[in-house]
Parts: structure tokens; sequence; C-alpha cells
């Protein structure tokens, strides 16, 4: 690995130097540093093959999962209406981290209006982050300007603290006009030039009056810090014992204590951290926030599900980094959506945080194996178990053993079905969904069975689910081969009668569908949407051409019911016709239109020449083994 880039000391500073890959969030900088970004910030070892063993272990289970993991940095417009509501409750979305960053040149540190061009937007997406659900984390920092793209002096300059006081006076006091229930994370990479300046001294300094202002107004407040860019474990050790001396001496210590992981090891960190604490006979069962994950070159599926399963191992919450700049930082959900257009498309994280969102039921043990790392739960009352894996950079066969599978609602007659699916990271483009690897039965002796996941891309994630051999659903989504478009639950209604169209593959339950087979009907299925929990239906059993596709309550007629017939014409194992059990016609987007928002119906079904030239009615199922 290169050696760190060195930054300046400016004036004043105590001299620690700021690492190479320091966030400048400002285009010119960001611009500057992707070089030095590449060359450093690379995991600890590139991708090497080298099989390994995981284990779960369904006997030792704790509490429900609380996705501490899913968070971001910014990512969202700055009025707060954007992106849309699904992108982040389908993936169970708990934190953002925002303070007006880069809407204008300065905050309060130039000048009130400054600060309310900043304060607004913040205000708007806090809004939006209740709205959702999630725990908004306010950054003053920003709000100040200090966000690396503004000269505005520092808190303290001088010894003069007279304009940081009058800035907390009026950031206290639009909180409390607002109503507003925030965490006070007061100052972010402290440690880091572009971010504070001064000496550590005048920082501290800074820390102290602003917990002290905090708490005085709000006595419940939940305060974070120190935020550093460098890992408490590694060169920021020295920063960090003086930071703890000062706020324990001074009664100012932070309800949860926080740090950047950019790159490194939650696990490793929050061991450093409670010694620490320890070491001090301070509280060592106070929270950890890791508010800044994942550098540029780790936002992937394959890391993205390492530092999940790090950062749950950690007992730490997540936010993930966001190294956009300019407009882009307020946008893409810190990097988990692209857009074509105004049309949001997920990348294959997101997909990731989705599977994610779905483990319910209980955590249980998970004993990680050379590079790679794992989350999994079992709900013994939705009778399934989930395991999510992540990679630190390796590749090569991961055998997962599966003990004391007694302990769960899975095992029939001594076997359990497994679903291993890939997430792909498609180079970094948009992703439809999951593709299914393999869907087996496993023989279950002495109340284990294991199953083989061929790992052969480090930046893609695998998902195994376990089910009854009695559940026989395939959950996928369907893909129109000439358009690219998924089927989709038209604007996400649950209404009976919705006619169902094709759209931009978004990701969202309203596009993923269970189907069911059919009892004593060989290829016949009933297809559930998984938002609406409706079945898919051809209008009052038309056989007619063109009769519409809806969603209706789940009857059982042979309306409801679909005969997949394998396609060959493209060449994919996946490909079907769906053709309508009670008509004998397909599944078939009207006109053979590719824009989004087009109709579905069913019509005859094409022969094996007109597939090949059309293709509106050959439906790509990616779940299908």
């Amino acid at each position: 690995m290169p050696a760190p880039r060195i930054l300046p000391d400016p004036p004043g500073d105590t001299g620690r130097p700021a690492r190479a890959g320091t966030r400048l969030r400002a285009a010119t900088a960001v611009t500057a540093l992707l070089g030095s970004l590449a060359a450093v910030a690379l995991p600890a070892g590139t991708a090497q093959a080298a099989d390994t063993t995981v284990t779960v272990d369904f006997a030792t289970a704790g509490g429900a999962p609380g996705y501490g993991a899913s968070g971001t940095l910014y990512g969202m417009s700055p009025d707060g209406s954007l992106p849309q509501e699904h992108f982040y409750k389908d993936i169970k979305w708990k934190f953002m981290r925002a303070g007006g960053a880069q809407l204008n040149s300065g905050g309060y540190g130039t000048s009130l209006a400054a600060y309310q061009t900043r304060w607004n937007s913040t205000l708007a997406q806090y809004n939006r982050t209740r709205t959702l659900g999630g725990t908004f984390v306010l950054l003053p920092h920003d709000l100040w300007g200090a966000d690396s793209t503004t000269s505005q002096g520092w808190p303290g300059d001088n010894g003069d603290w007279t304009r940081f006081n009058d800035f907390l006076d009026q950031l206290i006091g639009d909180v409390q006009a607002n109503n507003m229930t925030v965490q006070w994370d007061i100052w972010n990479e402290p440690d880091n030039r572009p971010f504070w300046g001064p000496s550590q001294t005048q920082y501290l300094e800074m820390w102290k009056r602003a917990h002290q202002k905090i708490r005085a107004a709000f006595p419940n407040a939940v305060v974070v810090g120190p935020s550093t860019y460098r890992s408490p474990a590694g060169t920021a050790s020295s920063w960090w014992n003086t930071y703890l001396d000062y706020v324990k001496a001074n009664n100012v210590e932070p309800d949860i204590y926080s740090w950047h992981t950019l790159p490194g090891d939650p696990v490793n960190d929050a061991t450093a951290v409670r010694s620490k604490l320890a070491a001090r006979s301070m509280t060592t069962s106070r929270s950890f926030q890791v508010n800044e994950y994942g550098n540029t070159n780790e936002q992937n599926p394959g890391r993205g599900g390492w530092y999940i399963s790090r950062l749950e191992r950690a007992g730490a919450d997540g936010v993930r980094a966001n190294w956009a700049s300019a407009g882009n930082l307020h946008d893409f959900a810190a990097n988990l959506l692209t857009r074509t257009g105004s049309q949001y498309l997920p990348l294959g994280e997101w997909f990731l945080y989705r599977y994610y969102g779905s483990q319910t039921g209980n955590i249980v043990k998970f004993t990680p194996g050379t590079g790679t790392d794992g989350f999994a739960t079992k709900d013994n009352t939705a009778k399934n178990a989930k395991i999510l894996l992540g990679s630190n950079g390796n590749t090569g066969n991961v055998t997962v053993n599966l003990d004391r599978l007694d302990t769960t609602s899975l095992v029939e007659n001594g076997r359990v079905r497994a679903v291993v699916q890939r997430v792909p990271n498609n180079g970094g483009g948009a992703v439809t969904g999951p593709v299914t690897v393999s869907d087996q039965l496993l023989t279950v002796g002495g109340n284990s069975a294991s199953v083989t996941v061929p790992w052969t891309n480090a930046s893609d994630g695998y998902t195994v689910t376990l089910l009854p051999p009695s559940n026989t659903t395939v959950s996928t989504v369907a893909v129109a081969q000439h358009s690219g478009q998924c089927l989709d639950d038209t604007n996400l209604s649950t209404a009976n009668g919705t006619q169902y169209q094709q759209y931009h593959c978004e990701g969202g339950y309203q596009q993923m569908f269970d189907f069911k087979p059919v009892a004593g009907k060989a290829n016949t299925y009933t297809v559930v949407n998984q938002y609406s929990g409706k079945c898919l239906d051809v209008n009052n059993a038309s056989t007619a051409d063109g009769a519409s596709v809806i969603q209706w309550t789940c009857t059982g007629g042979t309306n409801q019911q679909f005969v997949l017939r394998p396609v060959t014409a493209l060449g994919n194992s996946k490909d079907y016709q769906l053709a309508a059990a009670h008509s004998g016609k397909c599944l078939d987007v009207s006109e053979i239109s590719t824009a989004p928002g087009a109709k579905i119906h069913q019509w005859t079904c094409d022969s094996a020449s007109e597939l090949t030239n059309k293709r509106n009615q050959i439906w790509r199922l990616q779940g299908m083994g």
C-alpha cells in the first residue's frame, strides 16, 4: 500500500497529519483526491481465492434485529422530497446525518443568511426523516460552514468565542422552535484538517462550550462525538486518549461515542474504545456509532455485507459514507441508487440492505471465516432463517455450516430448503434484483447441514434463506425482455382491480412476486404481489385478447393461475412465458411498448419465431433456480 499523502500543517495545528483519502466534499477537492483515494483506501488485500467455512449456531439466539447499520450521510434532496419513500422503507432505513453542507458558500460563520439556507434544508430533511421513522443526526459543523468548501474562521479563533456562542444560541433556538428531537453530532472529523483547522486544545474548548449549552437547553439531549476520521484503534489513538481524559475531567462525555471507518474494522475499533474507557473507569456500556463507513471502492454488495456484519458484531450503529459533491451530495441515498433522467434505480448494494431489512425474529450466533463475515436470524413464527454474507476482499467456496437446526421451525422429514442468492455489483451499475444461484433441499444429520456458496467476485454479496421443504414458493421479479422493465403494481396500489404495468426496475416490494405452485398442476402457479398481498388476475376471467391483467383478492380461480412455459430464444434458463390457465393466453405488454407505465394484458401466445423478434411476452424470473 502506498504511503499516505500528508497534508501541510496549517498555522496553529498540533502537527497530527490528516490521512490521504480525506473527504473534501467540494467538487474540485474530490477530483483532486480521487487518485489518492483509490491508491490508499483499498481493503486489506485485494480479492484472493481462499475457500473458507462460516458457522451459524441457531441455538444461541439473542434479541430482535434493530437494523442499526442502515443509515446514510445526506443523500436526500435539499427539500427532503426525494428519493421516493419505498427506497427508504424497504431497507428499514434508520439514520439520516445532515446539516445543509455545500448548499451555498458558507454557514453561520459567514453570515446569518448563509446559515438560513442550510437550516431550511436541514429542517426539511429532518421532517422527512421523522415521517419515514428515522433518527436525525444533526451536524452543527455544517451549519457553521465547516464542510471543507468554505473559508470562514473557526470557533474560538484568537480566543474569541462570541460568534460561536451566538451560533449555538441561534441553532438551539431553531431546534426548540420546531420541536425537534435530534442527536447532536457536535463536530465532524476534528482530527482532519479540512474540517477542523486549529489545535486539539481549541477543539476541546469548543466541545465543552457546545456540550454545556446543548445540555442546558435540552437536559435529555443525545450528544454524539467525537466522530473522528481516523481509527481509535490506530493512528488516532493518542488523539482519543487526550479527548477521553478531557471529557471525563470536565464532565462533558458524549452519550454516543462515534468515529469513522474509511476503511477499517468496526469490531477492532469498538474493542479499542471500550478498552480506553475501562482504563479510565468510564462507563463501557455507552452506545457506539460508526457514523461514516465505506470508502468509495468499498461501496458494493460484498463489502457492504461485510460492514453490516461487523457493525452488528461490534454493537455499533452505522451511517453509510457519502463521497459525492455539489448537488449529488443531496441525492442518490448516499450512492445506494443511480438515476436515468428523473428515474431512480437501485444499485446492487441497495438490495443487500433490503435483505438486511427483511431479517426478522432473533439474531443468532455467526462465526466468521477467512475474509468473510455474516449476520444471521431465525424467525420461528414466520418459519424462515436468513443469512446475509459479506466479503472483506475474499473469494472462493464458502461452506456455511448450519448447526442446531432442531431449534428452528424449518426441518421436515430430515430436510431443509436452502435458497442461495447472489446480489450482483454489476460494475457499480443499476441492478434489477438478486439472482438465484441454487435452490435445493439439504439433508439434516445430527441437527446440522451445510450449503456451499460459490463466491467468484468479492464485490458481489450473497444471501442464504432457509425454509421448510413444504414451502415451495419462489420469490422473484419479472423483467420484460423487450424493454428491460419490471412487472409492477401500479402506483403501489392495494386496491382490487388495479391493472398491472411495466415500470423501471426500482427494486421495491411492489415489483416482488411470490410464485406459489398450484397442487396437482405441473408448472402452474398463483402469483402474489408482496406489496399488496393480492393475486395476479385476468379481469372477469375473460378469454379475449386484450383483457386486462389486474390484481385481486386471491380466490384460487383458474384466472389467477399461470403456467410457466420455458423460452429458449434468448439462451437464458430463467426466461418464461406466463400463460393464464383459464384462457391459455400469455401475459403481454400492450403494443410491444417500451414506455414506462405501459399496461399489461393477456394475448394469444407468440410462437417461438415471434418471441425472438418481439420479446414482450418473455419474462425473466431471476428468482427461479
